[in-house]
């Protein structure tokens, strides 16, 4: 049996995620203790006839302090039941809570009235730290509207086998941050930048001129080559530690050119020999 385990702070998108699993044939239970979820998992198994073999478990701050505390160790028993168990974590960056907040005006679940949001949204950060140390895949929705969070959902974790490995080649901009849910980032800036021809300047590195010109710079071939020997290298150990995701973040300034165009060079050249290769363009809307 798969069991997803889905918590994050609240206001980052956990109940469409939820909804998406639910609406992908998952039996979904929200704000579940911890200590119950094996219980479920055993009714589960025991109605397989009538209900779906795959269980999706929000989990949130509303649990017992202590019961946080102790999700490693939950984990861990889980996973000796012989359960296939994957955590998904999803969170944002504190101004888009805060707007997300002001435009729903609901409460946060940690006020109780005589809590700011701000404290509140930084006192559950801290409190899902055990969570978040356990993600198997961690999504920051901070720039992701609805419709792009189910379809990541529903290709990284719906789509790819639980004994497979979902490869993510997303490009960025380094002025709107890094990505924090990268496991490798690798800054492009130092390619030559299209951005300074004014007739590529408002195109993007998925436009045939700003392919060609990038494509005619040795720097840039050298990179992607120098970046496929490294990561064919290092992607089986990976794959050896039984990682379900591996998210590959390439920046440059804007994530406009150079990051666009280097990511979906590697997703090629990756999606030639792996089934299970993605690639995503933060600041291309």
């Amino acid at each position: 049996m798969r069991i997803i385990i889905v918590s994050g702070l609240s206001g980052s998108g956990k109940t469409i995620a939820l909804q998406t699993l639910e609406d992908l044939d998952y039996y979904c239970v929200d704000n579940l203790p911890f200590k119950l979820i094996l219980p479920l998992a055993r009714e589960v198994l025991a109605a397989s006839d009538i209900l779906p073999p795959a269980v999706a478990v929000g989990v949130d701050a509303r649990n017992f302090i202590d019961e946080l505390y102790q999700f490693p160790a939950t984990l861990a028993e889980l996973r000796a039941s012989d359960l296939t168990v994957e955590v998904l974590f999803l969170q944002a960056d504190e101004e888009i809570l805060l707007k997300r907040y002001s435009e729903t005006r609901r409460r946060h679940p940690l006020d109780l009235g005589n809590l700011p949001l701000k404290e509140a949204i930084r006192q559950e950060r801290s409190l899902l730290e055990p969570i978040v140390a356990c993600a198997d895949l961690i999504v920051d929705t901070s720039g992701t509207n609805i419709y792009q969070l189910r379809e990541l959902l529903r290709t990284r974790i719906h789509d790819t086998p639980r004994e497979a490995m979902s490869l993510l080649f997303e490009s960025f901009g380094f002025k709107n941050g890094v990505p924090v849910d990268a496991d490798f980032v690798f800054d492009v800036r130092c390619l030559p930048n299209p951005h300074w021809e004014p007739q590529l300047r408002p195109l993007t590195g998925l436009d045939r001129p700003v392919i060609e010109f990038l494509e005619r710079q040795p720097e840039v071939k050298e990179m992607i080559d120098d970046l496929c020997r490294l990561l064919e290298a290092w992607l089986p150990r990976f794959e050896a530690s039984e990682r379900s995701y591996l998210t590959v973040s390439i920046g440059c300034t804007g994530g406009q050119h150079r990051s666009v165009f280097v990511a979906e060079a590697l997703a090629c050249h990756f999606g030639g020999t792996r089934d299970y290769v993605m690639v995503r363009h933060r600041e291309l809307k």
